[in-house]
This record gives structure tokens, C-alpha cells and sequence, in this order.
């Protein structure tokens, strides 16, 4: 399919036969004058002075607790930049779709108008009653990380930046396996990371909670790396500065174990890998145009694990594999935040279940004919349906364990994490 037609096939798939991705249905009857009567005037006055009494009862009584917003002001879209709320309207809905598809978690959209944090906090503190979670998306840092900083101490439910933490549990869970198949420890590997925006912060904060000394992380931004010679670093970065004479990528992937690439294309050069240790992990996630491409890389080390954020090449770190599972977790336990032992549960779950045999309707929806745990495959698929079996319990489990679970672990869920 050619760009053009590409183009135009996107357009009819959004417009065609009717605008949009979403729609709303009625999931109690409603076709008697007794059933108008339940659902609204009178019979809704019970269930309202019900949860007046008891707002735990919003639970019972509403979609509250099988509903999500996703919420953006659009000043961060995929990889178009700030393209206002209006236009990021389709891809919220895009994101509403993935959630219900994969993880029955209904979703309302929402493109607030507002670049200022402070108003978009309090926009988003005040229709909080209406939902069981949020899921910020597109935001730009560094507004990001205290949108959802301040929101998270706010309320009373999660609170989760997907470009944040669910880019950080996939890269964290691909990272997990990779470096097993590399034969290295995670505690023990260097890390460069080039992108110093909301993902790669992110990543690094989980990949430290996971157990890797801070000192084994070099972080570079557009200015090269982080080092505390900077005067010009906000206190995300600040954290990072090492104190170090490597100033350019270049410099940072001599004998480096790991690249993680958030950034742009085109920025990691054949001569920087071969400059990286023996077995090196690339994860160049640059969309659509990764760092570096995964032929020119192989070319380069036949000894390294490459995986990008494309899928059409082996090793996509998609954040799909985890924000419908992980809400569906915290909202099965009406959990009042998503802490990092759950994203730790989330990824170890994620890790896990790439280890397993690939089902044959997996196989079947790929085209493959055979696929196994390895370097060509160290994330499941999107399509895996075993996702909803693996991360929910894993992700209830840990809110349950870390006490900001309101219900107990759901009894239709395994007692223990599927093996």
C-alpha cells in the first residue's frame, strides 16, 4: 500500500460509515414503562441516596468502576508534537478502542483545552468523581510529571501516565529477557539511554526500582549527556547527572551492556554499536523511524538483541501489551492508585509470559508458523490473548499486597500467577 493510499484508507476507516471509533450502549433493558421507571425517575433516586450515604456504593451502583477517562491537551500526539486537544481526538479514541478490546475497560475521551498544568489539574480533579481511573496520554514534559504527580496525591483512584510508566514496564519486561539471553544480570548491566523526556525517566526510575544502581545509568539528552558540569538540567534530569568526562552518545556507548532509544531517528550510528560491549541490547523505539534500523544494526553485531517500537520487526515494544491490562488489574480491586510493586508485578508478568509456548491462534493471526522464546521474540503480542490472564492477577495481586486495594483479590482469579 502506497503512502497515498495509506492516506486515504486511514480517512475512510475514521469517517466511514459513521465518524469516529467510539459508541455508547445501553447494557440494562429498558423497553417497559416499569424499566424507565428503574432507570431514572423514580427508581434512580434509591441507588443516589444510596451512594449519598456511602460513596463506596458509586461502585455498585454505577459504571464508576469499569470506567476510565483518557485524558490529554494534546501538546505531545504520538510522534506529531503539540497538535492541540481537538486533534488528538482520534487517537484517544484509538486508545479507548484498545482498552475495551483487549481488557473490557470502558472508556470516555476527554482533549482538555489547556496547556497551563495548574488548569489542567484542576480540570481533571473536578470530573475525577465520574470515573475508577484515569490514563493521562500525550502530555509534554516536563508539565507531565507533575500533571500526574499532583493529580496522583489528589485522588482517591489511579492515576497513570501511559507515556510514562506503560512505555517504562514494556521496555523494563523486554529489558528482563533480554539481558537473560545475553547472559547478564540487570543489576549488573551499563545503560545508556538517549531521550530524557517522559519515557526515558520513567524507564529509569522502574529499571532502579528493579535493582539497578543508579551509577549504571547514563542518560543523554539533545545536549548531550547528562553530567553534573550541567547548569542547564531541570530536576528529572538533575537526578541523573553523573560525574563523568563522556559527553556525546558516541562517548556513552563505549562499553555500554544496553541502549535505549526514546528519542529520534537516526541518531545511533553502525560504528557507536561496535563500540558497545559483547551481546548488547538496542532498544531503538524511535517512531517511526527508530534510532537505528534493525538491518543496519545486525549488520553491524551479528551478537546483538534489537527490538524497536515497529510492527513489522520482531521485538516491538508496544505499550498496548500493558495499560489495559494493568487498569483491568486496579480497577478489579478498585484499587486507589497503580504504585510501583504493581508496575514491578506488570512487568514481571509481561516478562513471564514471552517465556511461554505460543499458542497456535497466535501463531495463526502472525502468520508464523513456528515462535519461541529468543532474540527475535522477547515480548508476547499484542494479539496474545493470555495477556489478560497474566497481568490483571499479577497487578491485583501486588495492590492487594501493598494495601491500596479497597476489595479483596478477586475470587475469579487464579491464586497464583499462571505457570
Amino acid at each position: 500500500m502506497t503512502r497515498k493510499d495509506l492516506t486515504q484508507a486511514a480517512l475512510d476507516y475514521h469517517a466511514l460509515p459513521r465518524p469516529g471509533k467510539l459508541g455508547i450502549s445501553i447494557i440494562k433493558p429498558f423497553t417497559t414503562p416499569g424499566e424507565l421507571a428503574l432507570a431514572y425517575s423514580p427508581g434512580v433516586a434509591e441507588p443516589v441516596k444510596a451512594i449519598e450515604k456511602n460513596p463506596d456504593d458509586a461502585f455498585k451502583y454505577t459504571a464508576k468502576g469499569n470506567l476510565v477517562a483518557v485524558i490529554t491537551n494534546g501538546t505531545a500526539v504520538l510522534g506529531l508534537g503539540n497538535t492541540g486537544a481537538l486533534a488528538s481526538k482520534p487517537v484517544m479514541e484509538g486508545k479507548a478502542v484498545l482498552f475495551k478490546k483487549f481488557a473490557d475497560v470502558d472508556v470516555f475521551d476527554i482533549e482538555i483545552d489547556c496547556d497551563d498544568p495548574e488548569d489542567f489539574i484542576q480540570t481533571v480533579a473536578r470530573i475525577a468523581p465520574t470515573f475508577g481511573g484515569i490514563n493521562l496520554e500525550d502530555i509534554a514534559a516536563p508539565h507531565c510529571f507533575e500533571i500526574e504527580t499532583r493529580l496522583s496525591e489528589m485522588l482517591d483512584i489511579p492515576v497513570f501516565h501511559d507515556d510514562q510508566h506503560g512505555t517504562a514496564i514494556i521496555i523494563c519486561a523486554g529489558l528482563t529477557n533480554a539481558l537473560e539471553l545475553a547472559g547478564k544480570k540487570l543489576e549488573d548491566a551499563k545503560i545508556v539511554c538517549i531521550g530524557a523526556g517522559a519515557a526515558g525517566i520513567a524507564a529509569m526510575n522502574l529499571l532502579q526500582a528493579l535493582g539497578v544502581p543508579r551509577h549504571h545509568i547514563m542518560l543523554v539528552d539533545r545536549k548531550g549527556v547528562v553530567h553534573d558540569g550541567r547548569d542547564d538540567l531541570n530536576e528529572f534530569k538533575q537526578s541523573y547527572a553523573l560525574n563523568t568526562d563522556r559527553r556525546s552518545l558516541e562517548d556513552a556507548l563505549d562499553g555500554a551492556d544496553v541502549f535505549i532509544g526514546v528519542s529520534g531517528p537516526g541518531l545511533v550510528t553502525p560504528d557507536m554499536l561496535k563500540k558497545m560491549a559483547p551481546n548488547p541490547v538496542v532498544f531503538a523505539l524511535a517512531n517511526p523511524t527508530p534510532e537505528i534500523m534493525p538491518d543496519e544494526a545486525r549488520e553491524a553485531r551479528d551478537d546483538l538483541i534489537i527490538a524497536t517500537g515497529r510492527s513489522d520487526f520482531p521485538n516491538q515494544v508496544n505499550n498496548v501489551l500493558c495499560f489495559p491490562f494493568l487498569f483491568r488489574g486496579a480497577l478489579d480491586v478498585r484499587a486507589t492508585a497503580i504504585n510501583m510493586d504493581m508496575a514491578k508485578a506488570a512487568v514481571q508478568a509481561i516478562a513471564k509470559l514471552a517465556r511461554e509456548p505460543v499458542p497456535q491462534v497466535v501463531l495463526e493471526a502472525y502468520d508464523w508458523d513456528a515462535m519461541e522464546f529468543g532474540r527475535d521474540y522477547i515480548l508476547p503480542t499484542p494479539l496474545d490473548p493470555r495477556l489478560r490472564d497474566f497481568v490483571p492477577p499479577a497487578v491485583a495481586r501486588a495492590a492487594v499486597d501493598s494495601g491500596v486495594a479497597r476489595v479483596a483479590y478477586p475470587a475469579h482469579y487464579p491464586a497464583h500467577q499462571p505457570t
